[in-house]
């Protein structure tokens, strides 16, 4: 029961810290690009007899820079090409600025449930630094117009950890934000990836580097801040409403669950990954990979040949390091002895004792009775946590 992931890979602008898979200009590609998503959607469900999905997401990019006729015929494909439950989570990214009332509202009939709005900062100096193309006044405008469509499980994402970022503005940001009352909240450190303008202003000595404390410092002030508004840190980078341990909240991201849970997920279009299972999931896996090109994506499904660049094979031992590190992100449920062992059919600590009594005695990793979970000090140091589980 794969979770579906669609990639529209088109921005109006390019943001000088995103690594991510998009592009500007290629308006001339959506139409054709479409009819290759569904194509390969269409190709994906026949090969796996159609099978159960239980959430969509649809991300970027920015899918709403599209015409609402071409996403709906994405929609119509992933539909009819596998059995989308009826209480799906369809999540949508939007970007403050391509967006109105008009799009909302056909987003929410084309049955749309969950929306993540790119909103960022609530600062304008700090949103033009980032290069978005909205302002704060937009950013609120949009959550009040996803609001008027009927949407009632919105998303906003933040980033904190800008050079010299100044600890009173961000406080205002996360202010704002829970002014608007959103059913959940991602918060993301900025970090330089290589290859984006950012990085390159930095080596040339044009920008400073983002201060690790600095960063700790603001995530430990928008953690404090958002417990006491109410919001629950299920994951390290996100929070939702009215969660509790024994009883999830209705919204969480399901969709994201399924990565940070190690579950089959099928990813359509340019640069989409995947990842699928033999059988039960405790069998080697497979995870590839599509080209990122999108001229070369969609010249690949028009001509009937396999839009994959590559992948890799997921053996037993990866695989239980995967589940380790991507389980430890759920802060408070992190990686149960059940789970760990129905997926291996082996104990925790069979496999990982030392590494555990190792974190443990660090401060970073907690040991419950029926599950290991990182501490605080382990949040804020989380990669060196994953990387003790992962083959050397």
């Amino acid at each position: 029961m794969p979770a579906l992931y669609i990639h529209i890979p088109f921005c109006v602008a390019r943001c000088p810290y995103c690594d991510f898979n998009s592009y500007v200009g290629l308006e001339a590609l959506y139409e054709p690009y479409c009819a290759a998503l569904t194509a390969e959607i269409r190709r994906a469900g026949a090969r796996y007899g159609r099978p159960r999905a239980t959430t969509l997401f649809i991300g970027g990019g920015t899918p709403t820079v599209l015409p609402l006729t071409l996403l709906a015929q994405v929609l119509d494909a992933c539909r009819s090409a596998f059995d989308l439950a009826g209480d799906a989570e369809i999540t949508c990214e939007a970007n403050p600025g391509t967006v109105d009332q008009h799009s909302f509202s056909g987003l929410r009939n084309l049955g749309v449930n969950r929306l993540s709005l790119g909103v960022q900062s609530f600062d304008d100096d700090e949103l033009r630094w980032l290069g978005r193309i909205h302002s704060a006044a937009e950013a609120r405008a949009a959550f009040h117009a996803g609001r008027r469509a009927g949407f009632d499980n919105i998303n906003l994402d933040l980033i904190f950890g800008l050079p010299h970022q100044d600890p009173r503005i961000w406080a205002r940001t996360l202010s704002q934000a829970l002014a608007l009352c959103p059913e959940h909240l991602s918060l993301y450190s900025l970090t330089v990836e290589p290859g984006t303008p950012l990085a390159t202003r930095v080596s040339q000595g044009l920008e400073a580097s983002p201060d690790d404390d600095l960063a700790a410092q603001l995530y430990e002030v928008g953690c404090a801040t958002l417990a006491a508004a109410g919001y629950e840190h299920y994951e390290i980078s996100n929070w939702a409403r009215g969660m509790r341990l024994d009883e999830p909240s209705p919204f969480v991201c399901r969709h994201n669950l399924t990565y940070w849970h190690a579950e089959p997920y099928l990813g359509f279009g340019a640069g989409a990954h995947s990842y699928m299972t033999e059988g039960d999931t405790s069998r080697v896996g497979q995870r590839w990979w599509n080209v990122a090109s999108v001229e070369e994506y969609i010249c690949r499904v028009e001509t009937g040949q396999s839009p994959v660049a590559d992948g890799e094979v997921i053996d037993r031992r990866l695989a239980m390091g995967e589940v380790m590190m991507l389980g430890l992100r759920l802060v408070q449920e992190g990686v149960t002895d059940e789970r760990f062992r129905s997926r291996f059919g082996c104990e925790l600590e069979e496999v990982f004792g030392d590494e555990i009594r190792d974190l443990v005695g660090r401060g970073l990793l907690e040991r419950l009775p029926d599950r290991v979970r990182l501490t605080r000090q382990g949040c804020l140091l989380g990669n060196q946590v994953f990387a003790a589980f992962l083959p050397g």
